[in-house]
């Protein structure tokens, strides 16, 4: 009997060491294999995330700065700075040893919190006795550039894969692409005041975004010539551009650059003025590009603007019955069927907000290919007379005139394959030539299939159609509504052959709802509010009565009946007895909470580990039988 107790007792030892070596082991020499159980997979990185941590040829190191001490007593700081922890040691075993990691507490006063205010990383206010910590990363690379996250907020927590990868694209591949934009439309701030030196307005929002990744030149609206070094071409509400400047684009896309174009029925954001001699006319606010879409092969209708009842933005507007809210057919809010699931620039969006756009159509005969990316629903959608827009006075009424068609209204639209230019006979005469100046480099069709985007609105990229701003910590936060941005960025993405990064866009929540507990949230508020209406019904009818009778006694001098009296006393009753019930409803739910979080406690605290020792004994126990069997 001593014997098979020092056995069993041996085996345990034996099975205890083993245990703690395999840990030691894995954590040594498996820190490349995981297993994430995550619903959403939010410790797995993207394939685009792993494409460009295998290109990175020399070493980049990442520092977190967190003030872990701290966020001690602000538990969603902390927290979200474990799981930006989890995460960049994630980036560090996919790396391949490319990227080292270094995790700094920059305590108060330290010469860690110097080096982090240094680099750039913002503090967080954490009391208002002054308490400041750090929530940033900072990325270098063996030739000094230097990116920066200066504030991670948990707000932005499903981007942060994307910002982290961005950042280290940047840094690997320091070089970045040429983006030419060429816009009638003020989408850069203009140069600031040569007398005060200070800022006149700012970019839109959409290629603030856009310069994190890219180098971006404007171009003049009478460019005759594309630069060679630009990789994509933005074009934005083409008004009235010159002959020269459209063959210059054409050449440009036959040539095989890329290109976006953006065209408008009625682009609210044109500051175009009425003109003084044509006084009641409105002023032209439609671009077309119908010279070079007609040899790709689409057109957009004219004068007309898509509307659709069921996608389209509740406006509140003044009537002399007051302040009333209508849907506005020109502005749609698409999202779902309406975003194309099968293409990298719109699978991964939710919604795109578009304002007064038009229509595009396939010219029948086309041998191009025309993949829609972006369109309104084919059974409730229909178009308006832009003039009916322009001058409308109440929304409803362009509800009742509207009537929905069965075609398709295609807003966005790539379009690839061969193609011919639009200049058959060259490069055309400018107004001061007699004869057009040889192009030696002038292309009749194209080298191969063309690549580029097209789009019938311009206010899609407006700020006011996607995105609004709030204070965090000191800073402009962008609180975005629409992924109108998003198409944007990706779509030069695309264009310019990075798939890599259109798939970061964003990742699932991290804090998922706790739904057993909201549950029983739900129902105790449910029974909750049923009592309180009801007492505030009960409240209501004896103070009415109430007053009824202290009018009576206050006009006639009547003291209270016994019963009246008697009423009174009873409704009290009743009242303080109905808050006793309503604080005892609210107990029980503390209640219910409490025990189910001390049962989930006691199951990862006491049953999980219990299981594992019992295992582990069945283990040694099964071992020492086997033994045993075999010895004798």
């Amino acid at each position: 009997m001593m014997n098979r107790n020092l056995v069993t007792g041996t085996g345990l030892v034996i099975a205890l060491a083993l245990f703690l070596g395999i840990n030691v082991i894995s954590n040594q020499t498996l820190t490349s294999l995981r297993l994430d159980v995550t619903e959403n997979n939010l410790y797995t990185l993207s394939q685009g995330t792993r494409n460009i941590l295998d290109r990175i040829e020399e070493p980049v190191t990442i520092r977190l700065y967190y003030s872990a001490k701290q966020f001690s007593g602000v538990p969603q700081l902390l927290n979200y700075g474990k799981r930006v922890r989890d995460m960049l040691e994630e980036y560090v075993a996919a790396s391949g040893g490319k990227i080292q990691l270094l995790i700094v507490d920059p305590e108060p006063f330290s010469e860690a919190e110097d080096e982090a205010v240094s680099f750039g990383v913002r503090q967080m206010s954490l009391s208002a006795a002054g308490d400041v910590g750090y929530l940033g990363i900072v990325g270098t690379n063996t030739t000094d550039d230097q990116e920066v996250l200066p504030l991670l907020s948990p707000e932005r927590e499903d981007a942060f894969e994307y910002e982290l990868t961005k950042l280290i694209y940047q840094l690997a591949d320091p070089k970045k692409r040429v983006i030419g934009v060429l816009s009638s439309l003020p989408v850069f701030a203009p140069p600031p005041d040569p007398a005060t030196g200070q800022a006149r307005g700012a970019d839109w929002t959409s290629f603030v975004l856009l310069k994190e990744l890219n180098e971006i030149r404007e171009l003049a609206l009478d460019t005759d010539a594309i630069d060679d070094d630009i990789d994509t071409l933005i074009v934005i509400h083409p008004k009235d551009l010159p002959r020269k400047t459209e063959y210059a684009i054409d050449q440009f896309v036959l040539h095989g650059g890329k290109a976006i174009i953006f065209v408008d029925p009625m682009a609210e954001q044109d500051a175009n003025t009425p003109d003084p001699e044509r006084p009641g006319v409105m002023p032209d606010l439609s671009s077309d590009f119908a010279t070079l879409f007609e040899k790709w092969g689409v057109r957009m209708v004219a004068d007309k603007i898509v509307g659709d009842p069921n996608s389209a933005v509740r406006v509140s507007f003044r009537t002399q019955r007051g302040s009333q809210e209508v849907e506005y057919l020109p502005w749609l809010q698409l999202k779902g069927p309406a975003l194309n699931a099968d293409d990298f620039i719109t699978n991964e969006l939710n919604r795109i907000n578009v304002g007064t756009a038009g229509s595009l159509e396939v010219i029948e005969g086309s041998k191009l290919v025309h993949v829609p990316l972006v369109k309104a629903a084919a059974d409730t959608s229909g178009l308006l007379d832009r003039d009916a827009v322009i001058f409308v006075r109440d929304p409803t009424g362009l509800l009742d005139s509207f009537v929905a068609d069965t075609q398709e209204h295609v807003i966005a639209m790539r379009i690839s394959g061969p193609a011919e230019t639009a200049f058959p006979d060259g490069r055309p005469l400018d107004d001061d030539e007699k004869r057009a100046p040889q192009d030696e480099s002038f292309l009749a069709t194209s080298d191969g299939p063309i690549n580029l985007i097209v789009l019938s609105d311009t206010d899609i990229l407006a700020d006011r159609f996607w995105v609004r701003f709030s204070s965090f910590a000191g800073m402009r936060i962008p609180e975005t509504f629409g992924n109108n941005a998003d198409f944007l960025v990706n779509a030069v993405d695309n264009l310019g052959g990075n798939d890599d990064l259109i798939s970061l866009r964003s990742r699932g929540k991290y804090t998922r709802p706790f739904q057993v507990v909201q549950e029983i949230q739900r129902n105790a508020e449910a029974q909750f509010r049923d009592r309180e209406q009801a007492l505030q019904q009960k409240l209501a009818a004896a103070e009415q009565k109430l007053s009824e009778l202290q009018s009576q006694q206050g006009d006639s001098g009547v003291l209270l009946t016994p019963e009246q009296r008697t009423e009174i006393e009873q409704f009290r009753f009743e009242q303080v007895k109905t808050r006793k019930e309503l604080r005892a409803v609210q107990h029980d739910l503390q209640s219910n909470i409490e025990s189910l979080g001390m049962w989930l406690k006691l199951i990862n605290t006491a049953l999980i580990p219990f299981l594992i020792t019992l295992f582990a004994v069945g283990v040694s126990f099964y071992s020492v039988r086997t033994r045993q069997r075999s010895a004798s």
